[in-house]
This record gives structure tokens, sequence and C-alpha cells, in this order.
């Protein structure tokens, strides 16, 4: 009988992209694909470890289906698989552990893989990982994440993925673009370029030669030589996002006027602190831009508080900046303490209790921010690609720059592209 396995995604959006293409391979190869839900042969957790909270709910998830399916084979793969595998291996009900190198040869090792076999780890060093592989989301939702980037040549001392994932390494435009070709083939009106360091997308070897591409080239290529009718880019860092690549987007049919910039600090001694390669004034300079060519953008960041010697007067520094920021949003991070970071030489620790205060503070203000900016939009009309049905029989959509609509289901809706009064 075929083998039947679930498989789930922990973290970010080229988790995501990976998980589905895993998901596809074993489909060819004869598996039966499940809920996560449901009762299966195998169960596949594609790990991140950005937090401590996602290794805490990798442990949880294998002992949930220890209770649900004890004779079930659990395969942990993904940059918690990478970082520590003896760790995970440790784990009661853990059979499998698959590093970088070997996630997307996941078919060959489940096949091979018995519940006689426990803590069976199958990894390489990261620095002999070099190889990009392309993977995206499809059949899942009506917005595709298609990965042309992986891996990370910076060192922010707070950051485990270059341990993780590797140097920096990237597709082809043209590869991009057959990609991208099929996936509009296959019916999705947009798709999300993802990666690790998206803005460093050209580096690492593709075929044997160096690439001499760079992530302008792309965005290019996609507006010119693809069907696909839309396209977002899930986040660039201030220092690549050059000012051609705004001025580019500012007249593009394709791309959506949405920015997602990490900012993580707004004060220079605290970036200087987690190793970033910018400034503050970088990143207000390039919003400043974004808002004058496109003033309807919305534009997103990523904030870490309780970093550690961030004291009283930075973090008040952060908030006052941001607040006076013409951005929409924030994703706030609490930090989180990573084994072999740089981070933990920095003194002092900030206790727990100020890191969650310092986070609803932002949260707050990220509220706030986000309250304004559709209220800024009602009623304009925008174009809203609507996606799915939710338990209480409604679906949901967002709007080229990225607001969040929800309205009754209707099945002519789906994956259509509606012109909509905010």
């Amino acid at each position: 009988m075929n083998k039947s396995v679930a498989l789930h995604t922990l973290g970010c959006k080229l988790n995501f992209s990976e998980t589905t293409s895993m998901g596809r391979m074993l489909e060819k190869e004869g598996f039966i694909k499940k809920d996560f839900q449901d009762i299966a042969d195998l169960y596949v957790i594609n790990t991140c470890s950005v937090t401590e909270n996602a290794d805490k709910e990798c442990r949880q998830l294998v002992r949930r289906i220890q209770k649900k399916a004890p004779d079930a084979m659990v395969v942990i793969t993904g940059c918690y698989a990478q970082l520590k595998p003896k760790e995970i291996a440790a784990i009661p009900g853990v059979n499998l552990v698959l590093g970088a190198a070997e996630k997307f040869n996941i078919a060959e090792h489940l096949k091979e893989l018995s519940k006689n076999d426990s803590g069976k780890i199958c990894s390489c060093e990261i620095e002999d990982v070099n190889i990009f592989t392309p993977s995206h989301s499809i059949n899942e939702r009506t917005r595709i994440f298609l990965k042309v980037q992986d891996g990370c040549d910076y060192n922010c001392s707070f950051c485990t993925i270059p341990m993780a994932r590797g140097k920096s390494r990237s597709d082809s435009v043209s590869n991009v673009l057959s990609n991208i070709e099929a996936i509009a083939a296959g019916g999705a009106k947009e798709i999300v370029l993802t990666g690790i360091n998206l803005g460093d997308f050209g580096k690492g070897i593709s075929g044997g030669k160096k690439k001499e591409e760079n992530f302008f080239d792309l965005i290019k290529g996609i507006e010119s030589d693809s069907p696909i009718e839309r396209v977002r880019i899930s986040s660039i860092e201030p220092n690549l996002l050059s000012n051609e690549i705004i001025e580019f987007i500012s007249t593009s049919k394709k791309f959506m006027p949405h920015f997602h910039i990490p900012l993580q600090s707004g004060s220079n001694i605290t970036l200087s602190n987690m190793r970033r390669r910018y400034k503050r004034e970088l990143y207000a300079e390039k919003v400043s831009l974004i808002k004058n060519l496109i003033p309807d953008a919305c534009i997103g960041a990523d904030v870490i508080v309780g970093f550690p010697g961030e004291t009283n007067e930075d973090f008040n520094e952060t908030a006052d900046f941001i607040s006076a920021l013409n951005i929409s949003y924030l994703h706030v991070f609490t930090y989180s303490e990573r084994d072999n970071t740089h981070a933990l030489t920095i003194k002092p620790v900030i206790p727990v209790n100020i890191r969650n205060e310092r986070n609803s503070i932002l949260r707050n203000i990220s509220y706030a921010k986000m309250q304004s900016f559709t209220e800024q939009h009602i009623g304009q009309k925008r174009k809203v690609l609507f996606e799915s049905v939710n338990k209480n029989g409604m679906m949901e959509g967002y709007s080229d720059n990225y607001i969040k609509i929800t309205t009754p289901h209707k099945e002519e809706w789906e994956n259509e592209i509606i012109e909509w009064t905010i």
C-alpha cells in the first residue's frame, strides 16, 4: 500500500513554498498527501529557528503526533534541523532529521524509512550547501509564493539563518520566468517573490557559471516577459532597495504598491550592535521616496525589541522614529537568544518582562498605523484579489496596496480581481 504523508510548515513564506514543493515531490512518488490534522503514516515538519518559540512549537507538534498517531513516523527538516540535528534526534518519536542539503531528497529518504529508525540524522556542514533548489506553493492559495533566492552572506549579530541556510545563492532570471509562466498557466493571478535576502538575487552559482544578474534585472524581466497579473516583493533590505527599483515599481503595471522593508531598530546605536548595514537615516530616505512616488503604497517593517544593550533611551528613540515614519504596519519580534550568535556577548541582557512591554507598545503603534492607512483609502476604488473562504462563510482578499477585505463568500469571485470600493 502507498504510504500517506502529512506536512506542516513553521516559519516564513519561503518555508511554506518549500513545504508545498516537497509535498508535490512526494505525491509524484506515490505518497498519498493528507491534512496534518488527519491520521497519516508519515508526518513531515519543516521547521524555523528564528526564535525559541519556533523550537518549542516543533517539540510540541511531535508530542501531539505521538498521542494521535503512535504508529506514525516523524521527519523533521528545515532550519532547526540543520542547526541542532542531535537535539532534534533526541526528541522521543522523531525517526529522521534531514538537513538543508537533504530536504529536497526527501522522497528517497522516506522510501527507506522504517518505524525501527529512531533519531536518524542525514545532514552535512552548511558550508557544503551551495545548490539552489527552486520551489513554490501551488494549489494552496491564490497567491503563490515563489522562492527565487536562498541563503545569506550577512552576519547580523542576532541571526542564525546563515548557519541554517548557507551562502547566498539564487535562481537565474530565465528559470524564474519559466516558473512564473507555468504558475500563470495554472490559473494563479499573483506571485510573491520570496528569499532569505531577496535583494541579493544574482549571487551564487547556476549551471557552473557565476551569474551576472541582479534583482533589478529580475523585476524588469518579470514586468516585460511574464504573463502573471500581479507581483509582490516579500521583503527587501533597505540597503538593497535601490532608488531605481522604487522608481521602476512606481510605474509598473504588475508590481503592487506594497513594500516590506526590515528596520529592526530606530536607534543607530542598536543597529550598529545588530550589525545591520544601514542607519535609520537611509531607512527614512527610502520611505520618503516611496511615498513621494507612490502615495498610496503600503509599507511594512520588521522590528526587534529587547535586543541586548537596548536602553530605555534607545527604545524610545525607536518608538518615536516609527511613529513619525509614514509606514503602514509593523511585524514586532521580541528578541530571543540564539546559540552561537554574537548578540550573546552584548550586555546588559534586557529582562523578559521589559521586552514584552516594549513589544506591546510597538504593536499598539502598528495597530494605529494600519487603522490610519486603511481610513485614508475609504471610498477609493482599489483592485482586490479574492482568495479564500473562512469558517463563517466569508471570503478574504487583498487590495493592490495590501488592505485586507472581508466579505460574504461568492464562488464567482474566488481567484478573481474585483474593482472594490474600500
